[in-house]
């Protein structure tokens, strides 16, 4: 089985095209077999696509699973026993949600991996955090959702770890006040879910006519807008309203999803999500085939990190597009791409039709 730690100390975007294929091929057909040997339904879906384990793939000829698949089964490679906490995705009422299953070496990585990719951003120092939302997600620590997971991840680079909101969803301005003017001197680590930013910082400032000094701060966000999507405002326009309602100038957008926690792809200064060594992202058109440089299809998302279920290789239900690769004016290495949002209404079946 391929060893994560043997990279896990490499610069996260250090490595150019051909180190980096060189290094998927050989990672992935070890993660696929594990996970082709030790997951039923997975195994199933794998027969019917026709792959033989003793064939080592391309990452573009990689076997993938729609992501919608963890909504309908309980997909584990590792014995139940083995299992220290579940993850679930965000679905709005009445939605069914994805259930991921971590067991400590891949619930160890995610976390581990995720500081490496933040803190070649911000620094490794921890700062000062304050958080866009309420203690109140982290209640079961056993049992999270893609908000409790994404603060629980980000906190282990953030001291004095605030919450902006009370267990009402109330924003608390003495809260918030007395640790801006604690923390004055300093650089502030600013973090939320997108819609979480908007809904419960900007319009609240707005509401009541506020502003906040986080001239220092750096701003971390994700995830989408769920129900707010009539409400999306632009990259930039997030950025600007953020600049004069707080005096923030350092926004930067991550996209990632709990089927792969731990291997975000981070927003540049050049306003690009980058994959790192750690993962890899593929687009697609209708058919499947790969799209090109520039062109618009659903994106792929490829990672190293899950050994505990098999979702190291899934079809997200959003859309994008590939920008280029190892030539970003940032200097990092890697895919550089961009999201265009979710595919409305999306069904992406295929595979997810077979009775696992």
């Amino acid at each position: 089985m391929f060893d994560l730690d043997s990279i896990i100390d490499t610069p996260p975007f250090s490595l150019a095209k051909q180190k980096k294929n060189w290094l998927y091929v050989n990672a992935l057909h070890e993660l696929t077999k594990h996970h082709y040997a030790n997951c039923t339904q997975y195994r199933k879906i794998l027969d019917v696509l026709g792959f033989d384990p003793k064939v080592t793939y391309n990452i573009e000829d990689l076997p993938f699973i729609p992501v919608r698949l963890f909504k309908d089964y309980d997909l584990l490679s590792v014995e139940k026993s083995e299992i220290i906490k579940m993850m679930t995705s965000s679905g709005t009422t009445g939605q069914s949600v994805s259930k991921i299953f971590l067991d400590r070496k891949t619930a160890t990585h995610q976390t581990r991996v995720l500081g490496k990719i933040v803190s070649s951003f911000i620094g490794t120092k921890r700062i000062p955090m304050l958080v866009i939302d309420t203690k109140s997600v982290l209640k079961d620590r056993n049992m999270f959702t893609a908000r409790g997971a994404g603060i629980l991840g980000f906190s282990v680079l953030g001291y004095d770890v605030t919450y902006a909101l009370d267990h009402d969803m109330n924003f608390d301005f003495d809260v918030v006040e007395t640790f801006c003017s604690k923390h004055k001197e300093e650089t502030i680590l600013i973090f939320g879910f997108t819609f979480m930013i908007w809904e419960h910082l900007c319009k609240k400032l707005s509401d009541h006519g506020k502003k906040l000094s986080l001239e220092n701060g750096i701003l971390i966000h994700g995830g989408g807008w769920k129900r707010l999507s009539k409400e999306a405002v632009d990259n930039q326009a997030l950025k600007s309203l953020l600049q004069e309602l707080c005096g923030i100038t350092m926004v930067r957008n991550y996209y990632g999803m709990v089927e792969q926690t731990g291997s975000i792809t981070m927003e540049c200064e050049a306003g690009y999500l980058h994959s790192s060594i750690f993962s890899d992202v593929i687009v697609r058109n209708a058919n499947f085939s790969v799209c090109g440089m520039h062109e618009t299809g659903l994106i792929q998302l490829v990672s190293l990190l899950p050994l505990s279920y098999p979702g190291h290789s899934i079809l997200s239900e959003d859309a994008g597009e590939i920008v280029g690769e190892d030539d970003c004016s940032c200097g990092r290495l890697g895919k550089y791409f961009k999201v265009h949002g979710r595919v409305m209404d999306a069904e992406i079946r295929g595979c997810s039709e077979i009775n696992a």
